[in-house]
């Protein structure tokens, strides 16, 4: 950490498979894993999903998309446990599936947060405004505010990263708590005699306008919805090969995850449909960009007539997408740096300095922030809207290949004569659990191709709309046929993985028959816990 000069220099190789800095503490992985994706998707992309589908639709595709991320990030933290290796699941993909596929996924990834850092820009100084009228600067500035701040915290490296994920998540996690307790109040008719929650209403949007809006194809709609919400879920497996003991702090974080998925998205969006009906004008929004007046929290708050609130929720909404837009810049540069390291990027990308920083990577992530300001203009969105299309179903593809190289890594583990005794922490569904994830990867994906196809509303279906939902498809298609005939090499021969380079845990026999001890000893209800805790 620093801006001395001296920081800025190479650092002498360290650790052949990570060179990077190795501080961020359990907390920060904690909070990266329970709360560090959690953004504009939830607050307010939720509006248009309840909006597309209905309260019903709203839960059920979460709830899916949920189970999804459970198994993916198990399988993730058995990998990254193994393997705290820099660049964590795009190295796993190149390792355990195909060199090629691994060279798609990790420019998959890289131009997913490209991509996401510019609209974070966009959407913050959208944020503001809701304030119009008190606050009348231009966008431009507030873009330009957001862009410094997210260098200057870039600036500190890694432990930047970790104190702004660790912060802005007690905020965000303190916030969704709060408006659950407030929704309970709410639905029982708890609320303020000038506002519309002055009485029970129960499950009454349930019945009137219902539960789904638009039937089959409307819950179809909401899955990629759903998706963009949990995108960055991965993140921590990126940041447990910057952590100094990845088998003690990484257990517990991927367990949180299971209460991240139950508290705060279902249980806040159950609150969400039971106040908030789809059919609510203010969940249209302004029809271009995430427009935060039309967050459901917003409305639910605005429509029970409690001042202030409304405004707090926007300031978290605020601190949320530059929260995200921070993760864009660690998520682009790390994988960028991993690419290099390769062979499959610029070598120039592998420079780390000896602050651990990856200098030149995260330059240029940030430098990709100036993207935003092309939406100022109107030729400027429709440019944009093409670059978000190729970043559109990214994240299907990273947590499906995530769960695809767990598979073949439990394969090979088991072909080259090792138990699974010997994994010191194994995914809570197994490799079981590692397919349920790819099917469902897979069935999302269609349902998403029904949409392209055949939009709501009867809308004829258009090839610039079909290419705008499904265009990330045939951009991984052409990188991975790229990388197959760059590196000439196809998918890997079980008995030819590599198991053991930057592999951290080598267990004795003592090892494996202590830990088998101490788990036959413990309860049923100590094991349940230890799952999920």
């Amino acid at each position: 950490m620093g801006v001395t000069p001296e920081s800025f220099k190479r650092r002498p190789p360290v650790d052949v498979a990570n060179n990077l800095n190795q501080t961020l503490r359990p907390r920060h992985l904690n909070m990266i894993a329970i709360g560090g994706s959690i953004g504009a998707g939830l607050f307010v992309g939720s509006g248009s999903a309840l909006s597309k589908g209905g309260p019903a639709a709203l839960l059920i595709d979460f709830a899916i998309i949920g189970f999804m991320l459970f198994n993916v990030v198990y399988a993730l933290g058995e990998l990254a446990i193994m393997y705290p290796v820099s660049g964590g699941f795009y190295t796993y993909s190149s390792r355990f599936i195909s060199p090629a596929w691994g060279f798609a996924m990790g420019w998959n990834y890289t131009f997913q947060w490209l991509i996401v850092l510019p609209l974070e820009l966009t959407v913050a100084g959208i944020t503001v405004d809701y304030w119009r009228g008190r606050i009348n600067t231009d966008v431009a500035v507030w873009i330009t505010v957001f862009f410094f701040a997210i260098l200057i915290i870039n600036i500190f490296g890694v432990l930047g990263y970790g104190e702004e994920e660790f912060w802005s998540s007690v905020l965000k996690l303190f916030t969704i708590v709060m408006f659950m307790f407030i929704g309970l109040v709410l639905v029982c008719g708890g609320g303020p005699a000038s506002g519309e929650y002055n009485e029970y209403i129960g499950g009454r949007y349930w019945s009137n306008p219902g539960a789904f809006s638009n039937g089959f194809k409307g819950v179809c709609a909401v899955f990629v919805t759903a998706a963009f919400a949990f995108s960055g879920t991965e993140l921590v497996g990126l940041a447990a090969a910057e952590s100094a003991d990845p088998r003690a702090a990484l257990p517990r974080a991927v367990r949180q995850v299971f209460w991240r998925i139950t508290l705060f998205y279902i249980l806040s969006l159950l609150f969400v449909g039971l106040l908030v009906p789809y059919n609510d004008k203010g969940l249209i929004g302004n029809g271009t960009y995430i427009d935060t007046k039309a967050s459901p929290f917003v409305i639910a708050l605005t429509r029970a007539g409690i001042s202030g609130l409304p405004h707090f929720v926007n300031v978290v909404i605020l601190i949320s997408v530059l929260s995200i837009g921070n993760s864009s810049v660690y998520g682009g540069s790390r994988t960028l740096t991993a690419l290099a390291e390769q062979g499959y990027a610029p070598k120039i990308f592998s420079y780390i300095d000896r602050a651990g920083r990856p200098l030149f990577s995260t330059i240029v992530t940030i430098l990709f922030g100036l993207l935003a300001y092309i939406n100022l203009s109107s030729d400027g969105v429709e440019i944009f809207d093409w670059l978000l299309a190729l970043s559109g179903l990214a994240a299907l593809f990273t947590w499906g290949s995530i769960c695809l190289a767990h598979i073949r890594f439990r394969q090979a583990w088991v072909k080259q004569g090792h138990s699974v005794e010997e994994i010191p922490f194994r995914a809570a569904l197994g490799v079981t659990g590692s397919w349920i994830g790819v099917i469902m990867v897979i069935l999302v994906l269609i349902a998403q191709f029904y949409i392209a196809v055949w939009p709501l509303g009867g809308a004829a279906p258009t090839a610039e709309g079909f290419f705008k939902s499904y265009l990330a498809l045939p951009v991984v298609l052409v990188f991975f046929a790229g990388g197959y005939f760059w590196k000439n090499a196809g998918i890997i021969k079980l008995e030819n993985i590599d198991l053991d380079t930057g592999r951290r845990c080598w267990d004795t026999a003592e090892d494996i028959e202590r830990r088998k001890q101490e788990l036959a000893a413990r309860s049923t209800w100590r094991k349940i816990f230890e799952l999920i805790c």
